[in-house]
């Protein structure tokens, strides 16, 4: 495979960028829903007589929602990318996500339309998660696809990156509002300005459909016409032919993604409500972890090119499961210093198993299925790790008021992300080769 998509069109590194950027900006909006959940839409979207631990648990739950959308995401744009290409795919997920997180950012709050502004919010939540569950696999397949062999990893790392900096805008847009406005008129207006502002992701899609074009067919792929004639169902063929594949990816994502959530969004709602840290403490260590998350990224996608995706994956499975233990005590301290420590640190551990997480994933699928098997893969790990772990912070510290279960929790996720990682290997010593170069 060459380095550019087609003769003289946009080179893969051009590609990774627009890729990275769109998947920066469309995390943003995924990030800055999470934020203000743990911060904003108790107050503003539930009844004000609610308990303040069902208000954050009611908040947590239409966070979930999302996640439970991004399989659904993943299964009908990983479809659509397989048979009509990925930057098809793509530009629509971005669309979308850009439109229904601007409309979080106009709905009316709980005292001015009763039930209807969490029901609206959950609509509009779901519709996120479709989005992002059909954002990564178009991204991160037109960053892989275009990128020489031996640079998958890197060039993976690319669309990686879009999280962390879409921690970091989320929260700058945070504490920048914040600073520039009373408590009040953050809670009555202020927080709307960053749902807003992600009109930028449809000129950014737009950017991508004008001066990207689809990767190059591998030899013996069809091209996306042609499958669209011979072939009813990529989702079906996934499914049928690569179940073990698509179950064990999504076991290698649980860890990464649990400790993330707990890490970015839990860990907010603790250290404010709980331990009573300023909220601007915790923002900015976010947004610390997350800046120094970025080069790390790109690091362990390369070492992934060069001594393989596995053993870095597995080291930090590990690393973080050990972590989890260190984790809670270091923000119970209350120090800020030691607070940017927990969540730097697990916010590098966790970059050694998402760097190369996305070639490893997309080498796990021929590309007549890539899509959809990659897709599906990654969003059935975000659910189960991701879209819960909030919750059930919540739910097993109100029970024992105790970080220990937690721990134990993020340990055991970790566990089964590092066992699931070894079962592919071995699957990997088994079946042919799905890439043809």
């Amino acid at each position: 495979m060459s380095d550019s998509v087609e003769s003289g069109k946009a080179p893969g590194f051009k590609v990774a960028a627009m890729a990275s950027a769109g998947a920066a900006v469309e995390w943003y909006d995924f990030f800055i829903y999470g934020t203000a959940a743990a911060l904003v839409f108790p107050k503003l979207f539930f009844p004000a007589d609610l308990p303040p631990f069902m208000a954050q648990i009611a908040s947590f739950s239409a966070f979930a929602v999302g996640f439970i959308a991004r399989p659904i995401g993943g299964m009908v744009f990983g479809h659509y990318g397989d048979i009509f290409g990925r930057k098809r795919a793509l530009v629509f997920a971005m669309f979308l996500m850009g439109i229904s997180t601007t409309l979080i950012g106009l709905l009316p709050s709980y005292s001015s339309i009763g039930v209807l502004a969490p029901l609206m919010l959950v609509v509009l939540r779901i519709a996120q998660g479709l989005a992002v569950g059909g954002q990564w696999g178009g991204a991160a397949l037109l960053a892989i696809e275009t990128a020489p062999k031996h640079r998958r990893g890197f060039y993976g790392s690319f669309v990686q990156v879009g999280v962390p900096l879409g921690v970091v805008m989320a929260n700058s847009v945070f504490l920048l509002v914040s600073s520039l406005t009373t408590d009040s008129a953050f809670m009555d207006w202020g927080w709307r300005i960053g749902f807003l502002l992600s009109v930028i992701l449809i000129g950014i899609g737009l950017a991508i459909h004008v001066n990207v074009s689809e990767p190059a067919a591998e030899e013996g792929a069809l091209a996306p016409l042609e499958s669209a004639e011979k072939r009813r169902s990529p989702l079906a063929e996934a499914a049928r032919g690569h179940w073990r594949e698509i179950l064990l990816a999504g076991g290698a994502f649980v860890a990464n993604n649990t400790c993330f959530y707990i890490a970015i969004t839990y860990a907010v709602a603790y250290g404010t409500a709980t331990m009573g840290i300023e909220r601007n403490v915790l923002l900015y260590a976010v947004m610390v972890a997350s800046i120094l998350m970025i080069p790390a990224l790109m690091a362990c996608g390369a070492i992934s090119d060069r001594y393989g995706r596995r053993g870095i994956f597995l080291l930090g499975a590990l690393l973080s499961g050990l972590w989890a233990f260190v984790l809670f005590p270091l923000i119970d301290s209350t120090e800020p210093l030691q607070v940017v420590i927990a969540i730097s640190v697990a916010l590098l551990f966790i970059a050694m198993m998402y760097g190369p997480q996305a070639a490893l994933f997309a080498e796990l699928f021929p590309k007549s299925v890539r899509y959809s098997g990659a897709s599906l893969g990654y969003q059935i790990g975000a659910t189960v790790g991701g879209g819960f772990a909030p919750i059930i912070a919540t739910a097993l510290f109100a029970r024992s008021q105790s970080n220990l279960p937690i721990s134990l929790y993020l340990a055991a996720m970790c566990a089964v992300s590092f066992v699931s990682v070894l079962l592919l290997a071995r699957r990997a010593r088994t079946r042919p080769q799905t890439w043809t170069d």
